[in-house]
C-alpha cells in the first residue's frame, strides 16, 4: 500500500471509531475498501490476507451467538477474576444515589445543551420572605465574638428565635409543621448565616442535614413521622446523629458499637428489644440533643427475629433521657462554639419499634445512610463555603480598596490583586456549583458523585480563599476581637475539611472510585452482569455492555487525539453567552478523561482501586469539568452580563489548567511507563495551559475594589448590615466614601503635576487645595469623611490584660 492508501485507511477507521459506527457499517465499509484496493498478480496473496480480519469481524457482528461463545464467555471469566473484592457495605455505598449530568462529563462527548436546558431552582415568595425576614433578624441578633469568646454558646434568646421560627424544620413537610423549603432555599439560608456566624450556621444546618428528620422522611414509619416530625419542626426536640466513634471514623462501616436482640423489661412488660452498648464522639448538637439517632451493628444471637445472626448496620432513634445513656460533655472544636461532644451507652434497652423504619429495616442502616448522605454533603458544607467566599469577597475586597500603603490602596498592588482574583474567582465557582447541585436535588436526584465533588472542592477552595483573605488583612485578620470578621472563619476551616467524609479520602477514594463505576456508561452494567447468577442472562448482558464499552473507548481514543491536536477548536458545541470556545476546551478535556480512564482500567485492572493517587487525579479532572460547567451555567442564568465575564473566564482558565496538570501527573505516574509517555503525547500534544494570566487577574480583582453590579451579584445572599456598629457595615461605608473621594484626589494629583499644588500626599494638602481653588468645601469634606472612615476600619481590637485572663467558674 502507498502512504496515501494507508492514510485513507487510517482516516476511515478513525471516522468509524469517532462516530461510533455500528458493527454492520464497519463490516460494510471495510469490505468496500478491500474491493477498491484489491490488487492482482503478486499482490493477490496480500489482498487475501487482508480479507481475513474483515471476515472475522463480519462473523463477530453478524453471528452474535458465536461471538458470545468464542469471545464474550472467556472475557466474562477474565473480567470476574480481575474485579477487586467488594464488601456489602462498599457495594451499597457505590450504588447509593443517582447520577445525571456527571454521566455526560464522563462520556467523552457531553451534550452541553442538556446543561443549559436544565432549569436552576428559584426561590418561592415564601422562601425569599424568610431570607429577608427571620434569617436577617437572626443574623442581626448574633454577636459572634460574644458567642465564641465569652458564652461559648448561642444566647438563650437566639436559641428560642431559631426554634420559634422553624429553622430546624426547613426540610420537614408542611403537614408536619415544617417549612418544606427547597434545597436552594436551604442552601441560601445556611450561606447567609455562615457569613455572620459559623456557630449559628452549623447549629441551623445540622438538623436539616444528615440526621433524624432526613432519615424519618425517607424511611420512618407513619407512627414515627407523626410523633417526631412535628416536634422537630417546632424545636421541641433537638436532634443529633451519632455515627463516628473512636474506632470508626472515615471507615464508618466498621462500627464496633453493638446491639443484640434479646428479651427485656419495657414499661413493666417483657418484650423483645435491643440491648445496646456504644461509644461515639464528634457528635454535633449531641450535648444539647433530646433525641439521638444512633448507628450500630445489630446481632440476633438467639434468632428471635429469624435465622440470620449478623443483621448488619442498623439505625435507631432514642430519647437521650433513656437509662444508660451518658451524654452532655462537650468537645471544643477550634474555638467555634457550636455544641459538639461525645456520648456513650451502657446496656441501654430499647424496643424494636425504635428502629428507624421499624423492625423490617433492621440491617439496612448503611444503605439508608448512603442514600441520605448525598443530600447533606451537597447542601450544608458547600453553602457554608459559599457564605465564607461571599464574606471574603465583599469585606476583604473593600478593605483592600480603602487600606493604603505607599500612598496607594493595597488592592492596586499586583500581588494583592492576584489574591483578590483568587477570592472572587473561587466564590463565583462556588455560587455556580452550589446552584447547579441544589437544582439536581430539587428535581428529585440524589447526586452521590456531584455531592462528593462539591463537598471536597468547595471546602478546599474555601480554605484557599480564606488564606488569601488573611494575607490581605494582615494584622487586622490576626488580632481577634469584635472588629475581626475573618479570624473565626479561618479557625474553623479544618472543621469543614474533616466532617462528612474527610477530604483526603473523599478525593482519593470516592470521587473517581464511585464516578468511574456510576458515571461510565458501561462499567456498572459490566459489573452487574458479572454478578448475575443466571449464566445465560449474565453472558448476554456482559456481551452487550462490553462491546458498547469497546465502541465508546475507540471513539474517545480517536476524539481525544483529534481534539488534543486541534485544542478542541473543531468540537461541535452550543454557544450560550458567547462561551463556545470555553465549551470546546471542556469537550476536549471530557474526551481526554474518558480515554485516560480506559487506559487506567486496561493497564491496572482491579489494582486501580489501590492506586489512590492515580484515581484522585482522574477524579480531579471530572470535578473541574463539573465545576467549570456549573460556572458557565451560572453566568447564563444571570443573563450573561458582560461585567461578570472576567469571573467566568477566570474559573474556566483555572479549571482547564488544573485539569491538564492532573492529566499530566496521571500520565507521569502510570506504572507502565511506556503507556504513560505515549498517553501524555496523545492527550497533551502541545503541553498544558498556564491558567489565568495577569491581565485577567487584574480585571477580576478590580471588580471587588469598587461598588458595582458584578460585586453585588457575586455576593448575592450575603447578610450586609446597614449600620456602622458591625465590621462589614463600616467597610461598606468606607468603600462608598472612598469612591466619592477618588475623583477629588485624582484632580488634586493632576494639579500637582501641573505645579498648581506642591508635591505630596493629597490627603495632607486639603487646605492648600481649597485655598488654590482646586477643590471646594464639599469636596474637602468628602475626602475627610473617607479618611475618617478608613481610620475606623483599619483599627484592631485591644484589651486590658485582665480581660484576657481565663474566666473564673
Amino acid at each position: 500500500m502507498t502512504l496515501f492508501e494507508i492514510g485513507i485507511l487510517l482516516l476511515t477507521l478513525g471516522l468509524l471509531a469517532a462516530l461510533r459506527a455500528s458493527g454492520r457499517l464497519w463490516v460494510g465499509t471495510l469490505t468496500v475498501l478491500w474491493l477498491l484496493w484489491l490488487p492482482t498478480g503478486p499482490g493477490a496473496p496480500a489482498a487475501i490476507a487482508a480479507l481475513l480480519p474483515v471476515a472475522v469481524l463480519a462473523v463477530l457482528v453478524l453471528r452474535p451467538d458465536l461471538r458470545r461463545q468464542w469471545l464474550s464467555r472467556p472475557l466474562l471469566t477474565a473480567f470476574r477474576n480481575t474485579l477487586p473484592p467488594m464488601s456489602d457495605t462498599e457495594r451499597e455505598a457505590l450504588e447509593a444515589g443517582t447520577v445525571g449530568w456527571e454521566r455526560e462529563l464522563f462520556s467523552g462527548r457531553p451534550d452541553w445543551q442538556q446543561l443549559f436546558d436544565r432549569p436552576l431552582s428559584r426561590l418561592t415568595p415564601e422562601e425569599r420572605a424568610f431570607l429577608e425576614g427571620p434569617v436577617n433578624e437572626l443574623c442581626a441578633m448574633v454577636d459572634d465574638w460574644r458567642v465564641t469568646h465569652e458564652d461559648f454558646d448561642l444566647p438563650p434568646e437566639v436559641w428560642d428565635f431559631i426554634k420559634r421560627n422553624g429553622f430546624f424544620g426547613m426540610i420537614i413537610p408542611r403537614e408536619y409543621g415544617g417549612l418544606a423549603f427547597s434545597a436552594e432555599a436551604h442552601s441560601r439560608v445556611v450561606a447567609r448565616i455562615a457569613g455572620r456566624s459559623i456557630t449559628a450556621a452549623v447549629t441551623v444546618m445540622v438538623p436539616n442535614s444528615l440526621g433524624p428528620a432526613k432519615l424519618l422522611l425517607h424511611y420512618g414509619t407513619d407512627a414515627q413521622k407523626a410523633h417526631y416530625l412535628p416536634r422537630l419542626a417546632r424545636g421541641e426536640e433537638i436532634p443529633c446523629f451519632a455515627l463516628t466513634g473512636p474506632e470508626a471514623g472515615s471507615d464508618a462501616a466498621s462500627l464496633p458499637d453493638r446491639g443484640e436482640v434479646c428479651r427485656g423489661q419495657w414499661q413493666g412488660e417483657e418484650v423483645v428489644g435491643i440491648r445496646l452498648n456504644w461509644e461515639k464522639r464528634y457528635i454535633t448538637l449531641g450535648p444539647v440533643a433530646t433525641v439521638l439517632g444512633l448507628a450500630f451493628h445489630l446481632y440476633d444471637p438467639e434468632h428471635l427475629l429469624g435465622e440470620q445472626e449478623d443483621l448488619g448496620i442498623t439505625l435507631a432513634l432514642i430519647p437521650t433521657d433513656t437509662p444508660g445513656i451518658d451524654i452532655g460533655n462537650r468537645h471544643f472544636p477550634l474555638n467555634i462554639a457550636f455544641h459538639n461532644g461525645p456520648n456513650r451507652g451502657h446496656d441501654v434497652f430499647i424496643p424494636l419499634d425504635w428502629i428507624i423504619g421499624g423492625p423490617e429495616r433492621a440491617g439496612q442502616g448503611w444503605r439508608m445512610l448512603m442514600e441520605c448522605l448525598a443530600d447533606g454533603r451537597a447542601i450544608s458544607l458547600p453553602a457554608l463555603s459559599t457564605g465564607a467566599g461571599m464574606l471574603a469577597s465583599r469585606a476583604t475586597g473593600a478593605y483592600a480598596a480603602v487600606r493604603k500603603q505607599f500612598k496607594l490602596p493595597i488592592g492596586r498592588f499586583d500581588g494583592v490583586g492576584a489574591a483578590l482574583a483568587a477570592i472572587a474567582g473561587n466564590t463565583y465557582l462556588m455560587q455556580g456549583a452550589r446552584a447547579l447541585t441544589c437544582s439536581m436535588l430539587d428535581q428529585g436526584e440524589k447526586p452521590s458523585v456531584a455531592s462528593a465533588i462539591v463537598k471536597y472542592h468547595m471546602t478546599e477552595r474555601m480554605r484557599v480563599l480564606i488564606n488569601h483573605a488573611m494575607d490581605i488583612q494582615g494584622g487586622s485578620g490576626i488580632c481577634l476581637g469584635p472588629r475581626n470578621f475573618i479570624g473565626r472563619v479561618y479557625q474553623a476551616l479544618p472543621i469543614s475539611i474533616t466532617v462528612e467524609g474527610a477530604n483526603i479520602l473523599t478525593r482519593n477514594l470516592i470521587i473517581f472510585g464511585q464516578g468511574a463505576v456510576r458515571c461510565h456508561p458501561y462499567v456498572h452494567a459490566e459489573m452487574e452482569a458479572a454478578a448475575d447468577p443466571d449464566a445465560t442472562r449474565a453472558l448476554e448482558r456482559f456481551d452487550a455492555a462490553f462491546f458498547g464499552h469497546v465502541s465508546l473507548a475507540l471513539s474517545n481514543a480517536v476524539r481525544s487525539l483529534f481534539h488534543g491536536l486541534t485544542d478542541g477548536w473543531l468540537a461541535r458545541v452550543p454557544n450560550p453567552c458567547g462561551c463556545r470556545r470555553q465549551l470546546q476546551r471542556l469537550t476536549r478535556l471530557s474526551a481526554a478523561l474518558a480515554w485516560a480512564s480506559e487506559v487506567a482500567m486496561l493497564t491496572l485492572g482491579g489494582s486501580l482501586k489501590r492506586r489512590e493517587r492515580l484515581s484522585a487525579r482522574l477524579g480531579d479532572v471530572l470535578s473541574y469539568l463539573y465545576l467549570a460547567g456549573a460556572a458557565i451555567r451560572w453566568h447564563a442564568e444571570h443573563g450573561c452580563p458582560e461585567e461578570d465575564r472576567p469571573l467566568m473566564r477566570w474559573v474556566m482558565d483555572d479549571c482547564v489548567a488544573r485539569s491538564q496538570q492532573a492529566l499530566h501527573e496521571f500520565c507521569r505516574n502510570l506504572p507502565l511507563r511506556p503507556a504513560g509517555w505515549l498517553l501524555r503525547l496523545w492527550l497533551l500534544p502541545w503541553g498544558t495551559h498556564p491558567g489565568p494570566d495577569d491581565r485577567l487577574e487584574r480585571q477580576v480583582a478590580d471588580l471587588l475594589l469598587a461598588p458595582g453590579p458584578a460585586r453585588d451579584r457575586l455576593t448575592e445572599g450575603l447578610y450586609v448590615p446597614d449600620g456602622l456598629d458591625q465590621p462589614l457595615g463600616r467597610l461598606e461605608d468606607a468603600l462608598r466614601k472612598a469612591r466619592d473621594a477618588a475623583p477629588v484626589l485624582a484632580r488634586m494629583r493632576r494639579a500637582m503635576r501641573k505645579g498648581e499644588l506642591p508635591k505630596g500626599d493629597p490627603e495632607q494638602l486639603l487646605d492648600a487645595a481649597l485655598e488654590a481653588g482646586v477643590i471646594d468645601a464639599d469636596e474637602r469634606a468628602a475626602v475627610e469623611a473617607a479618611v475618617a472612615a478608613r481610620r475606623e476600619v483599619i483599627q484592631v481590637d485591644e484589651f486590658p490584660p485582665e480581660a484576657l485572663k481565663r474566666r473564673q467558674a
